[in-house]
């Protein structure tokens, strides 16, 4: 079964850096019934920064607007799920290089037995030639 790459709406959020935000925040998703396809968080500077990527953006940004939050987005990113084998990704770390399509962050997983996934940004500058470059659906 081929790869699926899909280009998607990604929105963040920056929250105090303390015990607790990350599942607060998560949890006022939860009770909007907000599903997401990814989630990724890391510090930024002396607070933390908060992506999200959800299945349905008007939702998310419902969501965001109802809780109050400065959602910045939507940005785009790449979704990519697949059978899981050794060296998954570098493939399509070779196409952008050979294309001269920087790749700004990268997070993959495991997604249950023999599945993985990952989210890829590219600069917003190539995000169309790294769609056509990837074969993003």
């Amino acid at each position: 079964m081929p790869d699926t790459i899909r280009l998607v709406d990604y929105f963040y959020i920056e929250t105090a850096d303390k015990p607790g935000e990350g599942a607060r925040v998560l949890g006022a998703l939860r009770d909007a019934h907000v599903n997401l396809l990814a989630f990724h968080a890391f510090p930024k500077g002396r607070r933390a920064q908060l992506d999200f990527v959800p299945t349905d953006p008007a939702a998310f940004k419902a969501a965001a607007k109802n809780a109050r939050w400065k959602a910045v987005g939507p940005k785009k990113a790449f979704v990519i799920e697949g059978e899981d084998r050794v060296g998954a990704l570098v493939y399509y770390g070779t196409r952008l290089a050979d294309a001269k399509i920087n790749v700004t962050a990268i997070t993959a997983v495991v997604a249950g037995p023999g599945r993985f996934g990952g989210i890829l940004w590219v600069k917003p500058r190539d995000v169309k030639r790294a769609a056509k470059t990837l074969g993003a659906g």
